[in-house]
């Protein structure tokens, strides 16, 4: 379930938040009903940068053999192409 909770509730009911985020729950907060932050626990977020880190330095490799580049307009077609297949 998404626990979303007003940025006061980071003051004031700190202890219930640092709980769920223990849990593996990003909490959202909010500021005037509006989505302000997500609070994550710092292994998730290592999970989710390592992810990137990870994806960029194949992108790097592929890259670095293969001379051939592509203009924006080719990589959102193909990638307009591959999500309107529904593959």
């Amino acid at each position: 379930m998404i626990n979303i909770r007003p940025v006061t509730d980071l003051r004031n009911k700190f202890s219930e938040i640092e709980e769920k985020v223990a849990e593996g729950e990003p909490v959202y907060l909010t500021k005037n009903g509006y989505g302000t932050m997500v609070v994550l626990s710092i292994e998730e977020y290592s999970r989710l940068t390592s992810l990137i880190d990870e994806k960029l330095s194949e992108a790097e490799i592929v890259a670095s053999s293969n001379p051939k580049r592509y203009t924006h307009d080719e990589v959102f077609g193909k990638m307009k192409e591959y999500l309107s297949s529904g593959k």
